[in-house]
């Protein structure tokens, strides 16, 4: 029987909801590796039914550079016992330890680059740690034998900044037709307008508070946890109209979808606090589309670029005012509420046919074929 080659990814978060990671592991396994992926379980971790192994590791530790370091120490050590054929870094903060294994193992690395890391909002402001993760990029992106990320635009950036080929693999979901038709009753009695995701600094999300003020009669949903949801929580809990804004704590993948197909319009809406915003592509743009749910979204370059090639949303400027942004809201609500709804399935069909796993699979399988080849060739 062959040897069925094995891959050890790694990933700093709880992997219960982060979906690439979940669609890159079990698009490995269908192509016939043995997947085993590593991360982090935490107290409100939900269990996990994978038809991958998976390991999730506790930590005494769960921010600053402590944190960074005991899983990397970690991660070393497990890596290190494994019997992997390959080795998968999610992320910059998974980097370091991936290499170092690789190396002493004689093994090949790869890379996932979901962000630009050192652009994120938590460093910006930080020079010290920024220079940091800066510096460990410079350092091993160039050694990594084969690189994808989620979007052109950090393709293109870390391609002129260290020269590194990376493979691009946009974060869409995997396309069900009989999943994707929308009619009159899937779409809640009160308008909901839904974010899903991290709630984290730089999501739009006071914004949209505020904005609620003037939007009787509709409802703002945020499904997700994040760094600021306990001070967003309390400073919605100071709103007289806090009873229109509902919080709801993360969810597993299936349950998501069910929830946004219900949803009136989804929110995209960021601050531009650094490239990695800038350039991103939020993986909710895609579970919109899917869900044939419009999207209010930043003028960002490659949000753009998906909003206005298929027409599936309303783009805004940075840091609307809140009446004028609660216009917004209700004018693309109801431009979409007075679309036939033979005309709004046909344009979201269109984009999520296109936009979808099952077209960036064979590039992801493709970019760990080479890692392999380059390391053979190499030896």
């Amino acid at each position: 029987m062959a040897h069925q080659p094995h891959i050890a990814m790694a990933v700093i978060n709880d992997i219960v909801t982060d979906q690439r990671v979940h669609r890159s592991c079990q698009t490995l396994t269908d192509g016939g590796y043995e997947v085993t992926l590593i991360g982090r379980k935490l107290p409100y971790s939900l269990p996990l039914n994978r038809a991958y192994e998976t390991v999730r590791m506790r930590l005494l530790f769960r921010r600053s550079f402590l944190f960074y370091a005991e899983y990397n120490l970690r991660l070393f050590f497990r890596l290190l016992r494994s019997n992997a054929d390959l080795f998968y870094a999610n992320d910059t903060d998974t980097l370091l330890a991936c290499y170092c294994v690789a190396r002493l193992r004689h093994k090949p690395l790869f890379l996932d680059a979901h962000e630009l890391f050192p652009e994120v909002p938590e460093l910006v402001r930080r020079p010290r740690v920024k220079r940091f993760w800066a510096f460990l990029e410079k350092k091993l992106f160039p050694k990594v034998d084969a690189a994808v990320t989620v979007c052109p635009s950090i393709a293109g950036y870390y391609r002129s900044r260290y020269g590194v080929r990376m493979q691009v693999v946009r974060n869409f979901p995997i396309y069900q037709a009989e999943e994707n038709a929308v009619s009159a009753t899937d779409v809640a009695e009160v308008p909901v307008i839904l974010y899903q995701g991290a709630v984290n600094k730089g999501r739009g999300l006071v914004a949209m508070v505020d904005a609620m003020e003037f939007l009787e009669g509709y409802r703002f949903l945020i499904v997700g946890d994040g760094d600021i949801l306990a001070p967003l929580k309390r400073y919605v809990s100071q709103k007289p109209w806090k009873d229109r804004i509902i919080f709801q704590n993360r969810v597993e993948c299936q349950a998501l979808k069910s929830i946004t197909r219900q949803a009136a319009l989804g929110y995209v809406v960021m601050d531009n606090l650094g490239l990695n915003y800038y350039y991103s592509l939020p993986n909710r743009i895609g579970d919109f589309i899917h869900a044939h749910v419009p999207v209010l979204a930043s003028d960002f370059p490659e949000i753009r670029n998906v909003v206005n090639r298929y027409a599936v949303g309303q783009l805004v400027e940075e840091r609307l005012g809140s009446e004028k942004l609660a216009e917004v809201v209700r004018q693309t609500i109801q431009y979409w509420q007075e679309m036939p709804s033979q005309e709004r399935n046909a344009r979201f069909d269109v984009a999520a046919k296109e936009l979808c796993w099952q077209n960036e699979r064979e590039v992801l399988l493709r970019a760990v074929a080479s890692a392999f080849n380059k390391k053979q060739s190499s030896e």
